[in-house]
């Protein structure tokens, strides 16, 4: 039997933890097969996620500058328009730019792709079906499942991704909604409502937590309601939908709310209520492999399951849905094979959301450390006071610390405005090393910078912020 037919490493699923779990192992120098049945590597993060929806949030971001605030900086257009087949095409050259890239990376790696759907048998044995239905065997040393998730459908409102749309229709649509329904105030469903209702649809927002974004810190979630109804979102928290159904080219939602039924139509409905394992290829009771609570695959910290030498990485194993989470779980993964001594953990796993303000959060919410009982400051610092800020003209939001009332050790950060997912990074690395608020204060930033809110926000939470 050929080597290729038994790695070391065969990895279940391409996408950002799979391929970087791949690229991990074969670094290490183990040879490494990746399975893959979508046409394309890089999973929903690469091909209908993360970075086509960026795409989309970049161009509609342009145009709404240069309809609506290009002329606070002495810019006049006239009678800006846009092109949605263009704004489209661009989203997909973005992806297939990506796509191509982790393929590149394969080569450069020599890990081999093996183009088909996998299925894991007893005795750690994967068979591959490709898409010439021809079956090929693999007898791999270990195994990483990565096979991702997929989003929860309510079942009166059933994806048909024309009308009733998940994240994968919502990227697509070929027309501007006239009214666009979403459900759930979650990350997914503000990004794409924000999308769209920078082209000029209608956008009502139905969720059943009484804040949007629920989990933050109550600052960020009162903030961002506050700014997205501002900028033309339609809103309801605390709000039930308890039925729906297409009727032609419309959809009919009912919702309950304030104790009454209400009754909303809209030409599209994007369904963003959350996601769930999609255990592809695995039949679990068959093979004695344990499941959590909601289906998803139990590991440790070691992201091994419960059967010998199969491990378990991404939106599989749960958790926080995150690509950046799945690829640190595959490094893990592939460095625990490798025979390295790491484990996982989650202290100081960043969240970003990618609308305009941007919200970026690390660590425990104020609320969370309050109910622990323990003691705490909090600093807070507004982009309103920052030179660079007013410069670019985005002058709202601000950065909020929460720290040991003792130590002053970071709990959790933040933020919200202009440029926050990059202005994250360094407390991330700060609550990493169980770093302080004086740590972050004592570190000289550029100026003028927005890193310098991030800055006064620490010196804020030791009382001693200079330019407020």
């Amino acid at each position: 039997m050929s080597d290729q037919l038994t790695p070391d490493v065969l990895v279940i699923g391409g996408g950002p933890g799979g391929y970087v779990a791949s690229i991990r192992a074969a670094q290490l120098g183990l040879s490494v097969v990746c399975v893959e049945m979508d046409r394309t590597l890089g999973g929903t993060c690469v091909n209908v996620g993360c970075i086509p929806s960026k795409a989309l949030l970049a161009s509609s971001e342009h145009f709404e500058f240069a309809r609506l605030h290009a002329a606070e900086h002495g810019i006049d257009y006239q009678g800006v328009t846009f092109d949605l087949e263009r704004m489209m095409h661009r989203k997909d050259d973005v992806v297939a730019q990506n796509t191509k890239g982790v393929e590149f990376l394969f080569k450069k790696n020599k890990v081999t792709w093996a183009k088909g759907f996998g299925t894991l048998k007893a005795g750690n044995v994967v068979e591959v079906k490709g898409h010439d239905d021809v079956v090929t065997t693999y007898r791999p040393r270990h195994v990483i499942l990565a096979t991702g998730s997929v989003p929860m459908e309510l079942p009166f409102l059933r994806f048909d991704e024309e009308r009733v749309l998940s994240n994968v229709g919502a990227l697509k649509i070929h027309e501007v909604p006239h009214h666009l329904i979403v459900i759930g105030g979650g990350v997914i469903g503000l990004e794409l409502g924000s999308v769209w209702r920078r082209l000029g649809a209608k956008v009502t927002v139905i969720e059943y937590a009484p804040t949007i974004l629920p989990g933050n810190d109550d600052d960020i979630t009162k903030e961002a309601g506050r700014v997205f109804k501002k900028q033309g979102m339609e809103i309801h928290t605390s709000a039930k939908v308890t039925g729906g159904r297409r009727d032609g080219d419309h959809v009919i939602v009912e919702v309950e709310e304030n104790g009454a039924t209400t009754t909303y139509e809209a030409d599209y409905v994007l369904v963003s209520i959350g996601r769930k394992p999609a255990l592809y290829g695995i039949d679990a009771p068959a093979l004695g492999l344990a499941l959590g609570a909601r289906g998803e695959i139990s590991v440790n910290d070691q992201m091994r399951t419960n059967l010998p030498d199969v491990f378990a990485i991404g939106d599989s194993v749960g958790g926080k849905l995150l690509a950046h989470k799945a690829e640190e779980e595959g490094v893990i993964a592939a460095e625990v094979i490798a025979g390295k001594s790491v484990h996982m953990h989650y202290h100081n796993m960043p969240g970003v959301v990618y609308t305009w303000p941007e919200v970026a959060t690390c660590g425990l919410t104020e609320g969370e450390v309050k109910a622990s009982g323990r003691a705490y400051r909090v600093g807070k610092f507004p982009f309103s006071a920052n030179g660079r800020a007013r410069s670019m003209g985005e002058t709202g939001g601000f950065v909020k610390f929460v720290v040991d009332a003792t130590t002053d050790e970071i709990l959790g950060c933040h933020m919200i405005g202009a440029n926050v997912s990059d202005l994250l990074s360094e407390v991330v690395l700060a609550m990493e090393y169980r770093g302080t608020a004086e740590d972050i204060g004592a570190t000289v930033h550029s100026h003028p910078t927005l890193s310098e809110v991030v800055k006064e926000a620490a010196l804020a939470a030791l009382g001693r912020a200079m330019h407020i």
